[in-house]
C-alpha cells in the first residue's frame, strides 16, 4: 500500500504541529490494524502537557518510524531519553513522550486502536483550551 503525504488526512493542525493519519494502513498480527502517520513539529513543541491524563501521562502506543528531518527527544517512563534525527529508523515502545528540538518531520506506523486513543485525547485537550 502506498499513499502520498498530501493525501494523508490531517487530524491535528495547530501552530507548531501538524499530524496526519491514515487508518487501516495494514495489519500487524497481534496488534490489529495499523495506521500510517506523518507528523510535523515546530521547534520547541512538547507533547507532554497534551498527554496529561493518559496512563502515566505518557503515550501508551508503540511506534515504528523514520525521521525525515529534524530532531526529537523521546523521554520514557523510567526517565531515560534518546534522540531521533533525520535519516533515523526507530521504534518507540509504549510509555513515552516527545519533544521537538528543531523543526521536524517524521513518519510513524502505529497500532491504530492504541494511537487513536492518544490522538483523540490530544484533540480533546486542544478543544478544551
Amino acid at each position: 500500500m502506498r499513499i502520498a503525504k498530501d493525501d494523508v488526512p490531517v487530524k491535528i493542525d495547530i501552530p507548531g504541529a501538524k499530524a496526519r493519519q491514515v487508518l487501516d494502513f495494514g495489519d500487524a498480527t497481534g496488534l490489529g490494524k495499523m495506521a500510517g502517520e506523518y507528523f510535523s513539529f515546530g521547534a520547541g513543541t512538547d507533547l507532554a502537557p497534551l498527554l496529561e491524563g493518559l496512563e502515566d501521562d505518557l503515550c501508551q502506543s508503540p511506534h515504528w518510524g523514520y525521521m525525515l528531518e529534524g530532531g526529537l527527544t523521546i523521554t520514557y517512563a523510567d526517565g531515560s531519553t534518546e534522540t531521533a534525527s533525520g535519516g533515523d529508523l526507530f521504534y518507540w515502545p509504549p510509555g513515552h513522550t516527545v519533544r521537538a528540538d528543531e523543526e521536524s518531520e517524521v513518519i510513524l506506523f502505529s497500532p491504530q486502536r492504541e494511537h487513536c486513543k492518544v490522538i483523540d485525547h490530544i484533540i480533546g485537550k486542544l478543544q478544551a483550551t
